[in-house]
């Protein structure tokens, strides 16, 4: 697997937007002081419950959609100001399945690269379809094609002109296992020959094996934006279960300082901490319960997933 890209600062973003903000008529306010740097080359993940504002966002960043308040800037155009050229640099693969019902996937491919002002390159049409599983269907008309070969169709328009920036927006949902894997393949290689990939999942673990940073937004805040390693380091949390060789009906007081939780079966001793804590906890808890006769048969250690830290987020009412 490729290695992670370094970044040295906030010069390094392609993608600034301040102040960011989208009310509807009624008065219902999808977005909220949006403030994000997303960096040259890097892929953006951006995870949120349903109705959290995600494809709002991303129809704002791409020129959608119009903001209330705020400014995004594009690879350096304003997407207001300077719509055509920040939407040349930018593709988008929505989550909705609207294509040429009646175009070849050629014709519609090829079509879509000419709207952006590209010249006619049959050469790199034919690469994307072949990297998508496509070529075998060029000839195909879009009504014809299943639901799974119709998202590889809205992948290859959005590449079509050679983006620098690539939005994917639920690009997994309904869609079979091995368009997930060609999919991410391709994303792999777009990012590894510098385009920058934003992408909103459902499938968290895929956001915890393909980004670089996480971002979570709930009820249209930002609440987060963290590198993922970092993020899981902070707001992990690492758990060790002991299985006891004979029931115990509580929990000694000596063994209090440790706020061990113990099964309803009695035979289940679970220590919980932070990741960023010293593992030495254990190795105290271990001696406390050898001076105490407390034998155990068997102990597992666990670590908190993205999607553990993704649930506690936008659950926690103390969040922003």
């Amino acid at each position: 697997m490729p290695a992670t890209p370094t970044f040295d600062s906030a010069a390094d973003a392609i993608v600034r937007v301040r102040g960011l903000s989208k009310t509807y008529a009624g008065g219902f306010q999808a977005l909220k002081n949006i403030n994000l740097d997303i960096r040259r080359g890097e892929i953006f993940a951006l995870l949120g419950p349903n109705g959290a504002g995600k494809t709002t966002l991303i129809s704002v960043i791409c020129g959608m959609s119009t903001a209330t308040e705020g400014t995004v800037v594009a690879d350096g155009h304003d997407t207001v100001r300077d719509y055509r050229a920040a939407r040349s640099i930018v593709g988008l693969v929505p989550q909705e399945l609207h294509t040429d019902s009646f175009e070849t996937v050629w014709a519609t491919v090829s079509f879509s690269r000419g709207l952006f002002g590209k010249a006619p390159n049959p050469a790199f049409i034919e690469k994307i379809l072949k990297d998508l599983s496509l070529w075998d269907k060029k000839d195909n008309k879009i009504l014809q094609l299943s639901g799974g070969m119709k998202r590889r169709v809205l992948i290859a328009k959005a590449l079509s002109h050679e983006p620098k920036i690539l939005f994917l927006d639920e690009p997994s949902a309904g869609v079979d296992v091995e368009l997930r894997h060609d999919m991410w393949r391709l994303v792999r290689e777009l990012r590894d020959a510098g385009t920058t990939i934003i992408l909103t999942t459902h499938y968290i673990e895929e956001a915890e094996d393909m980004a670089d940073r996480i971002g979570v937004i709930r009820k249209g805040e930002l609440i987060v934006v963290e590198d993922k390693h970092v993020l899981m380091r902070k707001l992990g949390k690492k758990q060790l279960t002991l299985t006891l060789q004979h029931p115990m009906n509580h929990v000694p007081e000596a063994l209090a300082p440790w706020s061990l939780a113990l099964a309803q079966n009695g035979q289940q001793l679970t220590y919980s901490f932070d990741t960023q804590q010293e593992d030495t906890g254990i190795a105290a808890l271990l001696r406390a319960l050898g001076e105490l006769g407390i034998d155990f048969k068997d102990l597992h250690s666990s670590e908190s997933s993205l999607e553990d830290i993704f649930v506690s987020l936008v659950h926690d009412t103390k969040a922003p």
